[in-house]
């Protein structure tokens, strides 16, 4: 009676995680959820009485045109009609998913990757080749012999403060990504959704801007710097795929929430904007340092670690070989939450004893408190 496909849809454990932390007194690491205290006001007060109507599939004009101005001054020509906005960039990927991949199709991703993306790509069947991660990028080897020997549909890459890695690809590193890219003709899926949480001064030029031929789909999100429960994110495509993400976002959900969209227009435009990123980035670069001290301070000798140059996430590999899912059930017992590393890793020899730990929402007496527990219960974990 189901699908085939069916068979191969999983949990989301980020949701899962989110439903516990709900209650009170829970100290969490786990999802990237921003802080409360540091959102924009919502004012919804001036919404012009035709946006109650249903609108067009690609999105309000006025948005479309601020995201097109955005690309251009990152190096990325586009304009407004390359641009289509989606119900959060968490759409994007399913519309990757839809316009690419049938059951068997090759797909390069980096190991570990953003766990929704093979949760999405392994709905539809992708066949994943991993491309391991170093601070400063993929290795240029192994994305040449996964071109040459697979001829993958697409190549889905993070590679601005990576998730769940924090990993920033260096400057030399996106240019060859781009050069060996255009040379294959393999079009490229850039996800960015953490672009405006930059605490120090990397690298930063998105890989499609580096292109000259490669076809190219930009994902990007108000999610990080807006608000996540307004759902608007974006989709930026070269003119040969753009017209085909259109058509199955119109099967989708015809378009995306109008007053958002409306919303998120006037915030990008507005005189307060650059004050308001600055505000993030002092904020979370500050939790970010405690989280560094914490871990400095509770964890040195039992894992190690990488201080992220931006975005929401430490990487904490263990000094010892744990399934960290196991380690969760534990920690939640002591109302502490965190990501497991095992599902970032598209592989199913997944490697052990990963974690992913949030910075931005928890304070910084939480921080310490709960980097100093999850510290004593990672001692006291047999094995």
């Amino acid at each position: 009676m189901l699908s085939e496909r069916i068979q191969r849809l999983s949990g989301n454990l980020i949701r899962e995680i989110l439903a516990f932390t709900q209650r009170e007194g829970v100290i969490s690491f786990a999802g990237g959820l921003p802080a409360m205290e540091v959102m924009p006001d919502l004012d919804l007060d001036q919404v012009p009485p035709q946006l109650r109507q249903y609108g067009t599939t690609e999105g309000e004009p006025e948005l479309r045109a601020r995201i097109a101005e955005g690309l251009n001054r990152l190096g990325r020509a586009c304009s407004p009609d390359q641009v289509l906005i989606t119900s959060g960039s968490q759409q994007g990927i399913d519309l990757v998913s839809k316009l690419f991949i049938d059951p068997g199709t090759p797909v390069l991703v980096e190991t570990p990757t953003y766990l929704a993306a093979v949760q999405s790509f392994h709905l539809f069947g992708a066949r994943f080749f991993a491309l391991p991660l170093s601070p400063s990028g993929i290795d240029q080897d192994d994305l040449h012999a996964r071109l040459t020997a697979h001829r993958p549909a697409f190549a889905y890459l993070i590679p601005t403060f990576q998730n769940p890695s924090g990993y920033c690809y260096s400057g030399p590193t996106r240019i060859e990504v781009a050069r060996q890219l255009d040379a294959a003709g393999v079009p490229l899926v850039e996800d960015e959704p953490y672009r405006e949480l930059r605490y120090e001064s990397v690298e930063c030029t998105p890989i499609c801007a580096l292109l000259a031929s490669a076809p190219w789909i930009y994902l990007g999100s108000f999610s990080k710097t807006g608000m996540p429960g307004l759902r608007i994110g974006y989709v930026a495509a070269s003119p040969d795929l753009y017209p085909l993400l259109v058509r199955l976002k119109q099967a989708a959900d015809l378009h995306s929430n109008r007053p958002a969209q409306w919303w998120a227009s006037r915030f990008l435009g507005s005189p307060g904007y650059s004050a308001h990123l600055q505000r993030l980035r002092d904020r979370y670069r500050s939790r970010r340092d405690v989280m560094a001290a914490a871990l400095a301070r509770h964890l040195s000798g039992l894992a190690r670690w990488e201080i992220p140059a931006g975005g929401l996430f430490f990487w904490v590999q263990l000094n010892r070989v744990l399934d960290t899912r196991v380690l969760l059930k534990k920690a939640l017992e002591h109302d502490i939450a965190f990501m497991p590393g095992e599902p970032f890793f598209p592989d199913e020899d997944r490697p052990r004893g990963f974690l992913r730990l949030n910075f931005s929402h928890a304070g910084d007496d939480a921080i310490e408190r709960g980097i100093a527990t999850l510290a004593q219960i990672i001692r006291g974990f047999p094995g």
